[in-house]
């Protein structure tokens, strides 16, 4: 046994969709007296490729005591399903940049016989993190690129920001608007400072990669019912696995006494809003 990170599911919320099976090839999932069950550590990797598809957030990734993952006895259950789940993993680890797995891959198809199907079959993603997907559209951005006459200011208005260190009562969040932002919408939203955050109190996380995110629920029941927020913004870019920020958001207004508006933004990777709604 080692100790390394594995999918935990919380069979309290999971509901059996099993929209989490097809999004894992290496077969560590299967659907169980009607719940989602992770059959066995040595198949998972921990790589949370499943994270962004339950629709309730039943699933997360925990460090814990496990079997080491073995892409020997995944690569023996993945052939089985034809080229496009081989595909499927093969972008899944070149994506998270696990070489060392991808190379024994590699090794164990060359080894069978067996082609390599990655540079036919495009844009596949079934079971890939399209959030660790190397894009590069630099030459976009300076086909576009502006003149800026002067710097823009800040519109922060408080430290801590990150919601392990944030504490509810704080004075800058008592009766606030709140943005709750994934990390990386900051950094893709060009406008972010100016078109979201201003006279905003700030609250940011990861849903993919932060831990112990328990408390982050009981942080935002917190906002709502002791400080007391007007609104809360929940702002998440749009690969798969940020939709866990919404969920965490909505199970603290769920366990809140008082009710608040909650406003979903997505972003794209590409610094443009898709998506706005009242949720």
């Amino acid at each position: 046994m080692v100790r390394r990170k594995v999918i935990k599911i919380d069979e309290s919320k999971c509901n059996g969709c099993g929209l989490c099976l097809p999004n894992c090839p290496e077969g560590a999932l299967q659907i169980i007296d009607g719940k989602a069950r992770l059959i066995s550590d040595l198949f998972c990797d921990g790589l949370g490729a499943c994270i962004g598809h339950c629709p309730l957030g039943a699933i997360t990734i925990e460090e814990r005591e496990a079997e080491p993952y073995n892409e020997s006895k995944t690569m023996e259950k993945i052939v089985k399903g034809g080229p496009k789940v081989i595909a499927a993993h093969l972008e899944h680890l070149r994506d998270h940049g696990e070489t060392e797995y991808l190379n024994q891959a590699l090794q164990f198809l060359k080894e069978r016989g067996i082609e390599v199907p990655m540079a036919k079959v495009k844009n596949v993603h079934p079971a890939g993190c399209p959030g660790a997907s190397i894009m590069d559209f630099s030459k976009e951005k300076e086909d576009k690129k502006e003149e800026v006459s002067s710097r823009r200011p800040s519109e922060l208005r408080q430290w801590p920001i990150q919601m392990h260190l944030i504490s509810p009562t704080a004075p800058y969040f008592q009766k606030k608007d709140v943005v709750l932002a994934a990390d990386c919408v900051a950094y893709a939203l060009g406008d972010f400072h100016g078109d979201y955050l201003r006279g905003k109190s700030l609250a940011i996380a990861c849903p993919k990669l932060d831990e112990g995110q328990e408390i982050y629920i009981e942080k935002i029941a917190a906002l709502i019912d002791e400080a007391k927020i007007n609104t809360l913004t929940v702002m998440i870019m749009e690969v798969p696995c940020c939709r866990g920020l919404l969920h965490l958001a909505q199970e603290g207004m769920a366990k809140a006494s008082r009710k608040i508006p909650i406003k979903l933004a997505v972003v794209g990777i590409k610094g443009e809003v898709l998506e706005e709604e009242w949720v």
